[in-house]
């Protein structure tokens, strides 16, 4: 087991020895950023470490409305709704909706939007669309909520959502979205995926999303239209859970164009590692984001003899199969890219 005592997003020092690191979600590398860290310091002053107390008391901040506001104008959605973490976010949703009617889940759902533990399962997600039609159909309940990711960020597959069009209009349908590994990178200037749903009258949209991934914010959101956003206020989940740390907020509000200029290093990088790895045949990937997935497991040890930490671990349950990836962030330095390719090419020709 590795123990880290330092992580500069680019680096982390493990075990005693520095490793190039090429893992994690803090796709963005906000987390070691210092012009956001001087907003964040800048934010405790006027709001000190915490703020523990319900957004529903007698006593408000402004920050969370404003907060909640500008991220509602970033994605497009009517309104937005900051909670503690990504996965309070999706647990308030579905625990606020689950008698309302029934609950279909798409394979590989994330455990943020599980009910039970068996409303996971593994499948192809394009062939499980195919039949999303004749299920609802088949349903008596006179309302639908249709759970899924918004991308699978484990085997790095890009999903795609004109199989709404094909649903029934003479139903009640509520699509739920978590969005956690592509709000902030994807979508126009990381807007995510709250923009890019095509839906008819009769479906309500609300997108979940942790906020500490791409953002470096340790939160989460909820975006849909006021009243439901609006319901999910009068929630216990929301009344009685502590929100984000209204530093954080703050920070986030003065970081416009810090965020644009990580995302234009990100994609950057991206598109260099690709132009160097792209012929090797060895990673799954889609334009533009940063996780690269591979099948050849004995990668990982690998790259460790050589100095760098990719990501290799059992998901979502300790004995599942291992998931291989190589994350891109924007804190890697173009040298850093240049080695990571050519350990790879080195495995590509001992082992390939």
């Amino acid at each position: 087991m590795l123990t880290a005592s330092k992580i500069q997003d680019r680096t982390v020092q493990c075990n005693g020895k520095e490793y190039l690191f090429f893992s994690g979600t803090s796709y963005l590398a906000m987390n070691s950023s210092p012009e956001f860290l001087n907003y964040l310091v800048e934010g405790m002053k006027s709001y000190g470490t915490n703020y523990s107390s319900s957004r529903n008391s007698n006593f408000r901040l402004k920050v969370y409305e404003e907060a909640e506001e500008h991220i509602a104008a970033h994605t497009g959605a009517e309104a937005a709704l900051t909670v503690s973490s990504g996965y309070m976010a999706g647990q308030l949703t579905v625990r606020a909706l689950e008698e309302k009617g029934e609950f279909i889940f798409a394979p590989n759902t994330h455990p943020a939007l599980w009910i039970k533990p068996t409303d996971f399962f593994y499948a192809d997600f394009e062939d499980w669309t195919t039949i999303l039609p004749d299920k609802i159909k088949e349903s008596t309940s006179k309302e639908i909520f249709i759970i899924t990711n918004s991308l699978d960020p484990l085997l790095a597959k890009q999903y795609h959502f004109d199989w709404i069009a094909s649903l029934t209009v003479e139903r009640k349908i509520t699509i739920i979205i978590d969005d956690s590994h592509g709000f902030g990178i994807t979508g126009l200037n990381g807007s995510g995926i709250y923009s890019q749903v095509k839906k008819s009258a009769n479906i309500r949209l609300i997108v979940v999303s942790s906020f500490g991934k791409a953002m470096g914010i340790p939160g989460g959101i909820i975006l849909s239209d006021a009243k439901t956003i609006e319901l999910l206020k009068k929630s216990p989940y929301f009344n009685t859970s502590s929100p984000i740390a209204p530093a954080y907020l703050f920070a986030y509000l003065k970081s416009d164009e810090l965020y644009q200029q990580r995302r234009k290093l990100l994609s950057d990088n991206i598109h260099h590692f690709r132009s160097l790895i792209e012929y090797t045949r060895l990673f799954q990937y889609f334009e533009n984001y940063p996780v690269f997935y591979t099948s050849q497991n004995n990668l990982y040890p690998f790259l460790m003899d050589r100095g760098i930490l990719i990501s290799s671990f059992a998901y979502p349950l300790p004995e599942d199969d291992l998931i291989t990836r190589v994350v891109i962030n924007s804190n890697h330095l173009l040298e850093d890219i240049d080695f990571l390719a050519n350990c790879i090419i080195e495995y590509k020709k001992q082992y390939q």
